[in-house]
């Protein structure tokens, strides 16, 4: 699976676990075949760096950088989303809507609401 813009990468640094990282932006470079990649490094501060960088590379293929040994691991999140179907559209008339609606037996509280009662 190929890595892209919106991706969560650790990027390994001699070897080892370095940092977290988003794929901001990949832009061609003016070198044929090779990426400009910004990463938003998830440090304190946040910090974003751009590499030039082949496809192969973002895809995790290691290579150097000063002699030091590096690697991108795309990330996948272990949430387990829920497929929800697609909402349908909002009826014309709100009457029919509040025909339509079934009761969910939920209540909306405030948050402004409990501050007040305390």
């Amino acid at each position: 699976m190929a890595t892209t813009i919106g991706d969560l990468v650790l990027v390994h640094v001699d070897k080892k676990p370095g940092f977290y990282a988003r794929i901001e932006d990949i832009l061609l470079d003016v070198k044929a075949g090779w990426w400009r990649v910004k990463l938003l490094v998830l440090t304190v501060p946040l910090e974003v760096y751009t590499w030039i960088l082949e496809e192969t590379q973002i895809n995790g293929t290691p290579f150097t950088m000063g002699g030091t040994p590096v690697r991108l691991e795309k990330i996948e999140s272990p949430v387990v989303r829920e497929e929800s179907p697609p909402p349908s559209p909002p009826p014309a008339d709100p009457s029919v809507a509040e025909a339509r609606e079934p009761a969910r037996g939920g209540k909306v509280v405030s948050l402004l609401d409990r501050k007040k009662d305390k």
